[in-house]
């Protein structure tokens, strides 16, 4: 399955991941932070594992594709970056090469953090987490209540930018990547490149519930594994198995029949149909009924934001 990037966690990968350390994690003391590796997208604070150390976990949330570690001491945030993932083991388990920091728990098990291409982060957010400033910016939650179509339409208006990289804007939505503004787009029947200013408000309305039917659905299968999206428990995602459009360019639509097609958008690869997702005109025709169960074949650095 070729898309021609490297695919990062998205949404539904991130909150595969909370879900599968959480139970491990909230109402467990944390004994220590061990880093083997402090050089991530940016440097993992000195600090920080003094101030997690003997800390009570009180739970574990998420706020767009960043993870919130809540503590009494104040919240950790954690970000998977390209290639990164947290699993549950136990401390005696040797690490291995991209294995980068443990955040090792009272029971003698670890949440360890692994990143082979080192853009994930850990970093301090303090008691009011929501106001770092690599928070602060985000627009609303795509499966919580303030996101519909309405909400995209009026962030819309008198917008020339192509619908996809709007859809893709974390100031106006958070946690809709490259793989799921293309799969809701298809539902929705819109193509990526119209401008965003120029979709109506019903259209918007099926765009929104397409977002959100698409995310449920990845977060239901445990996201998507293309390369390097494991779960806390090591396990692969399921939803590469019901991709419609996202790296299937040259095959058959599955409502239609007519040929996936691809092309750059934003430095991202784009794919879409051209018989459901047509680029004339202001409005899309009605969405026709799928088949029940059917699904498609399988197919540096930055400055640091303290």
């Amino acid at each position: 399955m070729g898309t021609g990037a490297h695919t990062m966690p998205e949404l539904p990968e991130v909150e595969t991941t909370r879900r599968g350390i959480a139970p491990a994690m909230e109402g467990r003391r944390i004994a220590q932070l061990v880093v083997r590796e402090r050089r991530l997208r940016w440097p993992i604070p000195r600090q920080i594992g003094q101030r997690l150390a003997g800390a009570l976990v009180h739970r574990i949330g998420r706020r767009g594709k960043y993870l919130l570690l809540e503590t009494s001491a104040g919240t950790a945030l954690m970000h998977l970056g390209m290639s990164g993932s947290l699993r549950v083991l136990d401390t005696a388990q040797p690490p291995g090469r991209h294995e980068h920091f443990d955040i090792v728990l009272d029971n003698g098990s670890c949440i360890r953090f692994s990143d082979p291409r080192r853009f994930g982060a850990l970093l301090w957010a303090g008691t009011e987490p929501l106001a770092h400033r690599l928070l602060a910016h985000l627009g609303p939650e795509p499966l919580e209540a303030g996101f519909g179509g309405e909400h995209l339409w009026r962030r819309a208006r008198g917008r020339r930018l192509a619908i996809k990289p709007f859809l893709m804007d974390a100031a106006v939505v958070v946690g809709v990547g490259n793989i799921y503004a293309s799969e809701a787009l298809l539902r929705a029947r819109i193509h990526p490149r119209r401008a965003a200013g120029r979709i109506s408000r019903v259209d918007m309305e099926r765009l929104a519930s397409a977002v959100r039917e698409v995310l449920e659905e990845a977060v239901r299968l445990g996201g998507t594994t293309l390369r390097d999206f494991h779960n806390g428990a090591g396990e692969p995602g399921h939803f590469s198995r019901r991709l419609r459009v996202y790296g299937r360019a040259g095959q058959p639509c599955l409502s239609c029949g007519s040929t996936i097609r691809q092309f750059t958008q934003g430095q991202r690869s784009t794919f879409f149909c051209p018989g459901c997702q047509r680029l004339a005109g202001f409005s899309t025709p009605a969405p026709r009924p799928r088949c029940a169960g059917r699904s498609p074949p399988r197919p540096g650095r930055s400055r640091n934001p303290r």
